[in-house]
């Protein structure tokens, strides 16, 4: 199968040199490429400090304040110009005048739309100017602002500058309760002159009709521009003679069906493979191209006793959705390169997660995300980019909204990852945010309605073949009930532990459907720390610490955790590893208990996975992609055979879980243990556990003593597959357990290429952690070791390790001076 990535070819490719410069200093010029970022640019000339380092942030705010004009130069013969001649712009941060030769040709506004200007008129034989000027987003979202029939609330805890929920640019650009403000400002896709005497190819849109044995393409080929003649397109597909479409005189589109034998199917990570077959469609020299996968894929809505079911099912199995929010790669939108993508999302797999959900604050991601996405199996979850705000419904925001999110449904349709469209996010719940729209409720929620009945409309028109879902969270179509507190339907967003202050097992006291927000803050790792600090910083109240939380009381909501739950840290260094710690628990109670409810339960999608800086946040992969403890349980967590115990203080039970569709093999044992590691029970089981099962293996007593704790490991086995599952159970807080200090020692080798770590302990030592300044991950982390059963991790990382250079971490030792 072909594993070429998306491209797109409609023209010349203004891709070559470019100068950029301020409007009021055209003396200093920058030399600059596309992909083309303001702040980046003047970051390489050493013009602005690095916002990410200390609190530098407000240091470039002056950036976006100002108009900044980009040029390049091309070459046109006569014969070129003897057609048509059209502009094509995509990815322009945002609000851009455009110039050729001095001539106005076009004004945008619209970062999240493409746009076709007719620049015929403009050119001329030999040497042409393309010049692009930046103006300040910030301006745009007073102005428009001012014209607003009554006011759009917008929220101040997250951005630091005002109404741009009234701009169609990134979200979180203005700041987020995660994210620095870095209003970018840029062009970030090479913009492409196309000279044609016919039609522009647009767009291509698929359909999969699956039947036994076969399935059916539906192709639809979007055009525009001139359409008086007769033009040829040339369709090739994997496994299919190519085909010859004439599209008639008069006509802007053109459908045709190709059946393919016999496919190969496109299954989600952990299901199994996912085979692509490459599309390709020609029109007068245009060119479209795409790998995808070939798939049946829906929800299961129905109606149960509990409610209404929520689980997305492929090639007719119900999968257990796993995996995590994505907000934007980076602030610098230059950095969204496919590298990036390909370890974030490579991380996410590695995590055993087949799922991820485009946060309605991001962007539409550049298709090196989705090719991703696409090979490596993880389905998408979609918002459209709406988020934690309201919203106009006046007919110029409408008349701006319909072609943006038409455009990108045709760009992104074909995909087989793309799992569902969904609105917006959390702009149901804005409505009662704000005074104003909680005052006048009525009037705001016919201006959400008006807004989203178009969404749906243009999701319905471009690809009916998939489920528009009005919100997240929200309970289904037309319900505008509290999705956050209701769990018998729909989508559910859970932040009581977080933001209401709730203990853990405040997880354990609801049952969703499908929960697609959920989170813990933790810190960054030191070595992160260290990079973007001085030693005078680190500490986590200092001035440049709190710059780098943007989340209103985060700290004091980690501290006061550690209160309930642990001794407090001893140490700069330790605060920051227990609070990592602090996060995988509250994660893992939660994710554990939800899957233990298949099938009532189908779907978990964490709070967040990325990060767009250095921040104390939710994510389970820092900036620069460095694991989190989190990360590690995650991969633990989502296995798709696993062993849980579920259950608050002493009264636990042992689950076993397979979220497979085929029947395991599992045989293991369990411990309870003294907390000096002697074993005072050991019972074994060997069980067959049937596809999508959740079965309770064990139950203790209420009257457990609680200094002890209970490990257990087994192995499944399912369709050549083998699992080791693993899990550990403490009866008590960990601040009242009387754990003895271990006494942990590390050997290292190497075999061939891969570096290795053997840990070694006198005594149970928990969440045992390895730090390195090197970039990448170990095979496991954040585990428990016991006295007799070494452990050896492998260093999986881009470099080699010093290994002497590494630093183990465990519970105990966090509390203790060293």
């Amino acid at each position: 199968m072909s594993v070429a990535s998306s491209k797109s070819t409609f023209g010349n490719s203004l891709d070559g040199s470019w100068t950029l410069h301020r409007a009021d200093q055209p003396e200093q010029r920058y030399p600059a490429s596309i992909p083309l970022d303001v702040h980046q640019i003047l970051l390489d000339a050493g013009d602005i400090p690095d916002p990410y380092f200390r609190d530098n942030e407000a240091a470039v705010q002056w950036v976006h304040q100002h108009d900044w004009v980009l040029q390049t130069e091309f070459d046109l013969s006569e014969a070129d110009l003897a057609g048509q001649a059209t502009l094509r712009l995509a990815f322009v941060d945002t609000h851009a005048s455009v110039v050729i030769n001095d001539q106005p040709v076009g004004e945008i506004a619209n970062f999240f739309r493409r746009f076709d200007l007719d620049v015929r008129a403009a050119l001329k034989p030999g040497r042409n100017r393309l010049t692009i000027t930046l103006h300040d987003n910030a301006a745009l979202a007073a102005q428009r602002a001012e014209q607003q029939p009554f006011p759009v609330p917008w929220a101040a805890m997250n951005n630091q500058i005002p109404h741009m929920n009234l701009v169609r640019k990134t979200q979180c650009d203005a700041g987020w309760d995660w994210g620095l403000c870095l209003l970018s400002m840029g062009v970030y896709a090479a913009p492409e002159l196309m000279l044609h005497s016919g039609r522009r190819l647009d767009s291509v849109r698929v359909d999969q009709v699956h039947e036994a044995d076969c399935v059916h393409l539906d192709i639809a080929i979007d055009t525009s521009g001139p359409a008086d003649k007769t033009q040829l397109i040339e369709l090739q597909m994997t496994d299919c003679e190519p085909v010859q479409l004439t599209i008639p005189a008069g006509a802007q589109g053109i459908k045709t069906r190709l059946t393919i034998q016999q496919p190969r199917l496109w299954w989600p990570a952990g299901y199994g493979d996912q085979p692509l077959y490459h599309l390709s469609v020609r029109l007068d020299g245009q060119h479209w191209q795409r790998d995808i996968g070939l798939r049946s894929l829906h929800w299961d809505l129905s109606a149960d006793d509990a409610g209404n079911r929520m689980a997305v099912v492929v090639n007719g199995v119900d999968i257990f959705a796993k995996g995590a929010n994505w907000i934007p790669a980076d602030a610098f939108p230059a950095r969204h390169q496919p590298e990036r993508y390909e370890q974030l999302l490579g991380d996410a797999v590695a995590a055993n997660m087949n799922m991820v959900r485009v946060w309605g604050g991001g962007f539409y991601e550049q298709d090196a995300f989705y090719d991703t996405c696409e090979r490596l199996g993880i389905l998408v979850w979609h918002d459209l980019m709406f988020a934690c705000a309201l919203y106009p419904s006046t007919k110029a925001f409408i008349d701006d909204i319909r072609p943006e999110v038409e455009y990108q449904i045709r760009r992104l349709q074909s995909y087989a990852c793309i799992a569902l469209w969904c609105g917006d996010n959390e702009v149901i719940g804005a409505i009662d945010w704000f005074d104003v729209s909680r005052n006048n409720r009525d009037q705001y929620l016919v201006n959400y309605d008006r807004l989203n009945r178009v969404l749906d409309d243009v999701v319905a028109q471009n690809d009916p073949g998939r489920t528009f879902w009005p919100s997240s969270p929200c309970n289904g179509e037309l319900d505008f009930g509290d999705a956050w507190h209701d769990d018998h339907r729909g989508d559910m967003h859970f932040w009581d532990v977080w933001h209401e202050g709730k203990s853990f097992s405040a997880y354990t006291e609801i049952q969703p459907r499908f929960c697609s927000e959920f989170g813990y803050q933790s810190f960054p790792s030191l070595e992160l720390i260290e990079s973007i600090t001085e030693p005078a910083d680190r500490n986590v109240t200092s001035p440049v610490m709190e710059a780098h939380q943007k989340n209103l009381g985060g700290n004091s909501r980690i501290v006061e955790m550690f209160t309930r739950y642990f001794r407090f840290p001893v140490g700069f260094d330790q605060f920051l590893y227990l609070s990592q710690v602090q996060q995988a628990l509250a994660i893992k109670t939660a994710v554990e208990y939800w899957r233990s409810l298949r099938p009532h339960c189908m779907g978990t999608l964490y709070w967040q996975l990325n990060d767009t800086w250095p921040v104390a946040s939710w994510s389970s992969l820092e900036y620069g992609g460095r694991w989190k403890q989190l990360h590690y349980h995650a991969r633990r967590f989502y296995q798709p055979i696993q062993l849980f115990w579920i259950g608050d203080g002493s009264q636990k039970k042992l689950v076993a879980v397979n979220d497979l569709p085929q029947q395991a093999a599992l045989s293991g044992r369990w411990r309870l243990l003294t907390l000096a590691g002697q074993t005072e029970r050991s019972e074994t089981f060997d069980l067959q556990l049937a596809g999508g099962e959740s079965r309770v293996l064990i139950e203790l007593d209420a009257d457990q003593p609680e200094q002890q704790f209970a490990v257990s490991a087994a192995e499944a086995r399912v369709a050549g597959q083998v699992f080791d599952c693993e899990a550990t159970a403490y009866f008590a807080l960990w601040k009242t357990l009387n754990l003895p200090l271990a006494q942990v020692q590390a050997t290292t080798g190497s075999e061939g290429d891969a570096q290795w770590l053997e840990l070694s302990t006198d005594g149970p030592a928990h969440f045992v952690t390895l730090s390195s300044p090197a970039a990448g991950h170990w095979s496991d982390n954040s585990l428990t070791l016991l006295p007799g059963e070494p452990r050896r991790l492998y260093w999986q990382g881009v470099e080699p390790i010093d290994l002497g250079s590494v630093r183990i971490d465990h519970l105990e030792r966090s509390y203790r001076p060293s």
